[in-house]
């Protein structure tokens, strides 16, 4: 009888410890950020946006009451005055690129495109990056029109108020990663500020674990009639432009066609929102971004990093890139009626507890391998991540028609595993690196089993 009380006591002890090793299933502190979110303080920054009456890219930048000069020195006081009530945590400054006439048919004369950037920098790798996105610039039908009353409410002041909002309530924690808020200018004339800020921090071998660009963030009542304040999208290319014919042979034979790097992040914000946010529901689109249509997120893509697009799911298209007007009857125009700020400040929650939980998270797996063909079971293995914030490792699949993860496994620090009779054929792999309060790394599609080189 002692000895299997005995025995009792150590399998109890024994799974106790197991247990023990496996991180909570949320962090508590997610809550608390999308509790701080404002409505009301997004909407005074969108009705201050409003109120210099144009920030088109070619309208005026020497008054200090119209045009998007003088929008621009409001939004860098705005991230000063952010950085000042957390003691200086925030490194704000221009950003800037020259574009030469003749360059863009929406610039004809030579002109500065000035972007404005808040830096929360990473306390343990501050090359690593993290960045929100919102874009200054409006526009009405012409493109070259930089005098008329452009209000650019929604399009896109509400992603630039949800980029100074998120600075407000982050400001507060500190991170191992940086994270950027980011004001682009140019968006409207041919992606400019993306394309100059992008190309630099290639150029400074910047880590970008990815970008989340936010444009239209704030209407509610769509052209299709539709009214709904309990869903987004989520816009993401499948693999980035620049993949080598190597990787379109593995997509062929391997599969992973819709797993490259944004797709993932995509994936990572449709399952924060799920885990967190009530009432409110992502949807990730298969497209880079809106048919025939752009974002400040491809410029990055175009350089390698990761980066998606979030947005209204219903758009309202009399309300996008026209002159205030009302003809038989429609009012056209992006003006302020046309926003709601209680949907802006949702959309601002997600993205601010998306930046938290990355800029927490453990580096990802690195050389992330798989194995199992005519096998049984499949077999994983990656090299062990040198981050002092890993607790361990978190094995995804999914069937192969699956838009999101739907198994997994904690695995502990193992970096070597097999799931047993889970045959390789059928489902789609990953591996995440997750931290002591839960949080998890992007996850990382594998690549075959082969002897490195």
């Amino acid at each position: 009888m002692p000895k299997l009380l005995s025995l009792i006591i150590s399998l109890t002890f024994g799974l106790t410890s197991i247990i023990a090793q496996s991180p909570p299933q949320s962090d508590s502190r997610m809550y608390d950020i999308i509790d701080a979110v404002s409505a009301e303080r997004i909407q005074g920054d969108i009705e201050k946006l409003v109120s210099f009456g144009t920030r088109h890219t070619l309208s005026d930048t020497v008054s200090n009451e119209r045009g998007i000069g003088a929008a621009r020195r409001w939004i860098k006081s705005e991230f000063e005055s952010i950085s000042e009530s957390c003691d200086n945590c925030l490194e704000v400054k221009y950003h800037k690129g020259l574009v030469k006439e003749g360059e863009s048919r929406r610039i004809p004369t030579e002109t500065w495109i000035v972007n404005v950037l808040a830096i929360k920098r990473g306390s343990q790798f501050p090359n690593r990056y993290i960045i929100m996105s919102g874009d200054i610039d409006s526009r009405v039908s012409n493109p070259l029109d930089g005098e008329s009353d452009s209000p650019g409410a929604n399009d896109n002041a509400s992603g630039m108020a949800g980029v100074i909002e998120a600075a407000r309530v982050l400001s507060k924690y500190d991170f191992p990663c940086s994270i950027i808020f980011a004001g682009l200018s140019g968006e409207e004339q041919g992606l400019f500020g993306g394309k100059f800020l992008a190309a630099d921090a290639k150029d400074a071998g910047w880590d970008i674990i990815g970008v989340l660009n936010n444009d239209m963030i704030g209407n509610i009542h769509g052209i299709d009639g539709v009214i709904d304040n309990t869903s987004f999208r989520i816009f993401s290319e499948p693999m980035p432009p620049n993949s080598s014919e190597q990787a379109l042979i593995w997509n062929r034979f391997y599969g992973g066609e819709t797993d490259g790097p944004s797709r993932q992040l995509a994936r990572y914000v449709d399952k924060m929102t799920s885990q967190y946010c009530t009432n409110l529901k992502g949807t990730m689109i298969y497209r880079l971004d809106r048919f025939g249509r752009g974002g400040h997120h491809r410029p990055f893509n175009d350089e390698g990093f990761p980066g998606i697009r979030i947005m209204e799911t219903h758009e309202n298209y009399t309300m996008q890139h026209q002159d205030i007007r009302t003809e038989n009857g429609i009012a056209y125009g992006d003006v302020i009626e046309g926003v709601d700020f209680d949907y802006a400040a949702k959309l601002t929650g997600v993205n601010a507890i998306c930046l938290a939980g990355l800029a927490w998270a453990p580096k990802q797996p690195a050389f992330v391998m798989i194995g199992g063909a005519v096998k049984p079971s499949t077999k994983l293995k990656w090299d062990p991540v040198d981050d002092e914030n890993i607790h361990g490792y978190k094995v995804y699949w999914r069937n192969t028609t699956s838009p999101q993860w739907e198994f997994s496994k904690w695995v502990g620090k193992n970096t070597d595993v097999t799931l047993k009779n889970i045959i390789i054929d059928n489902y789609l792999f990953g591996v995440a690196s997750v931290n002591s309060q839960g949080n998890e790394s992007v996850v990382v599609y594998p690549k075959t089993l082969i002897p490195r080189r």
